[in-house]
């Protein structure tokens, strides 16, 4: 009789519930409806008792940082403050673990431990969208993808709360078969499983209710030239269009110049960089393609109403609201 998959799910300070509810439960329910033993799993953490997630539950855990066999999966499950949490002896772990044969996955904000672990330079991986900025600064050789999940890479990844439960439809429906994966969907009333191809973000036409090939490729220009910002002249000429007329299109389907635009892209991703590392406000500048900090803070106490340096201290407040 074939051995049961056994999945490990290492759960960091602060992890998303529903990331990790979406990604247990088709286990459960691929037992269930197949009448088979097909998984088990064991909850992981730190301290081999129990953690805690984002909303403040706390689980019960059934070990600690203890070694695995070859072939089985560890999926790492992380949420907020990811950078404070990757702890040197979860780094440390992960890295003894990929070298004895363990299968990683990651899912919500984990692609950032496995990327400090060193283990996935030079591959892709799929990381929840509020992370993108903070992992392509930190960690470069990583090639990111937006999409919802990665399964085409040794470790595998998914971008948190219902790409979960894609991933793992996936990889079931890859041990077993489609139509237990497609029981399974079912059973969860989830009617839209998404390829791992899909985006996480609705694309830009759906965000802004527009049809406009032209805005939406303007838009792209922009957010790929954040900290080399391109003149509004370029990006009119990349479309073959004149300045006016681009003018005319973000104002017709828009409501803002394209100029306003380009400024709110580069402060939302700004504000990322803030609350998720430790860089300083000139870096951020820089990052974000401000021409000197004191423009940079101006235009940022301008958008949010408050100035770059309260910026966590904003953040405490709303936590406490």
């Amino acid at each position: 009789m074939r051995e049961p998959e056994h999945y490990h799910f290492l759960l960091v300070p602060d992890y998303t519930h529903l990331a990790f509810s979406c990604a247990i439960e088709p286990l459960r329910l691929a037992n269930l409806l197949s009448g088979k033993n097909l998984y088990r799993w064991t909850l992981m953490a730190e301290n081999g008792q129990s953690q805690t997630c984002s909303t403040g539950t706390t689980i019960m855990v059934d070990q600690g940082f203890e070694p695995l066999e070859p072939g089985d999966q560890l999926i790492v499950v992380a949420g907020a403050n990811v950078p404070r949490h990757s702890s040197a002896p979860l780094v440390d772990y992960l890295r003894r673990q990929s070298r004895h044969g363990v299968q990683l996955g990651a899912v919500c904000s984990a692609s950032y431990v496995l990327a400090k672990a060193g283990l996935l330079d030079g591959k892709s991986c799929a990381i929840h969208w509020a992370y993108h900025d903070i992992l392509s600064e930190e960690f470069p050789s990583v090639r990111l993808r937006r999409s919802v999940y990665v399964s085409d890479e040794t470790i595998v990844s998914a971008s948190g709360g219902p790409a979960a439960a894609d991933l793992m439809l996936h990889m079931i429906s890859e041990s077993h078969g489609h139509d237990l994966a497609g029981q399974i969907a079912d059973q969860m009333v989830y009617n839209s499983v998404r390829s791992g191809v899909s985006e996480q973000r609705l694309s830009f036409s759906a965000r802004f209710g527009m049809r406009n090939h032209k805005i939406v490729r303007a838009f792209r220009i922009m957010e790929s030239h954040v900290e080399d910002r391109v003149k509004t002249t370029e990006i009119a000429g990349e479309l073959g269009i004149t300045v006016r007329q681009l003018q005319r299109l973000f104002n017709r389907f828009v409501g803002k110049s394209p100029a306003r635009v380009y400024s709110e892209i580069r402060l939302d991703k700004a504000r990322n960089l803030l609350l998720q590392t430790d860089m300083s406000i000139t870096e951020v500048s820089v990052a974000c393609g401000f021409g000197s900090t004191s423009n940079f803070s101006k235009s940022y106490r301008e958008y949010y109403g408050h100035s770059p340096n309260s910026e966590g201290i904003q953040q405490q407040i709303g936590w406490r609201n």
